[in-house]
């Protein structure tokens, strides 16, 4: 059984055309159908307006769709009784892209990641600061980091903050919403290289929404392209993503830019992270 598997999912809204007083719907997602593995990353790449975020909320339960199913764990996520949407609710987090906004800047780092375990967990005071520590110490940071608020801490700092609150269920499936694009290069990478390997010693799967290929192939073990709301292809190697001939596909290459910036020029030629 697939860990995750999305159906055929269609999302929409309705807008007023407040000039012509007629009502538009405005397709976002269309026919959208995929499934990730225990274990697994499927990166979702496409360009801003692309129906990605959307996506990730559809997913998260957070947006019904008017058609289709997303099953998790086998489960219809918009059709569950109280007990398995718990379960659901326990097994499937999120880390967005604002590492700010996605925090109470009143709660100390201890706060913020003890919230899932005050949620789901009964334990002591002494045990739950001790998982706290071992959490942060996990992401790269450290038991001295307990009392600090979050304008204490960078962007990069904070968005390891935020990865140890979504690990600390030690859950199945964690949806990364554009995670690591607002930070700077070297930041990024070293975040990249921390999934990569909670992925590996957690046996994690994630769903990796991003705009920026090389990043996606950084951590994915599938490239899913979405245009216009519609999942144009899905390839399970670079060779494949780079050998294709969809115009989409290659526009998307075309756009890849030369680590310094003196070979800026367009190519799809570029050193891997």
């Amino acid at each position: 059984m697939s860990l995750l598997e999305v159906k055929q999912v269609n999302f929409s809204y309705n807008s007023k055309n407040f000039f012509k007083g007629k009502v538009q719907t405005n397709n976002i997602l269309n026919e959208i159908s995929f499934v990730i593995e225990e274990g697994k990353c499927l990166g979702l790449i496409g360009t801003s307006g692309a129906g990605k975020s959307t996506l990730g909320k559809v997913i998260l339960g957070i947006q019904r769709p008017q058609q289709g199913k997303v099953l998790f764990q086998g489960y219809d996520i918009y059709n569950l009784n109280k007990a398995i949407k718990q379960k659901i609710r326990r097994d499937l987090q999120v880390v967005f892209q604002d590492s700010n906004s996605a925090v109470n800047p009143r709660m100390t780092a201890e706060q913020i990641i003890s919230e899932p375990l005050e949620n789901f967990e009964k334990l002591s005071i002494g045990e739950k600061r001790r998982m706290v520590i071992e959490l942060l110490e996990r992401v790269g940071l450290s038991e001295r980091d307990l009392k600090k608020y979050p304008h204490q801490f960078s962007g990069g700092q904070l968005q390891r903050i935020n990865i140890a609150r979504a690990i600390a269920l030690q859950p199945k499936l964690i949806v990364l919403d554009e995670s690591v694009s607002s930070l700077d290069m070297v930041t990024q990478s070293l975040i990249l290289q921390l999934l990569s390997d909670l992925k590996d010693d957690f046996g994690l799967s994630y769903l990796f929404i991003t705009h920026d290929i090389k990043a996606a192939f950084s951590i994915s073990d599938q490239i899913g392209v979405l245009e216009k709301g519609e999942l144009i292809e899905l390839y399970d190697s670079k060779d494949q993503f780079f050998s294709s001939k969809h115009p989409i596909v290659k526009r998307l290459r075309e756009s890849i830019l030369a680590e310094h910036p003196r070979f800026r020029t367009i190519s799809t030629k570029v050193n891997w992270v």
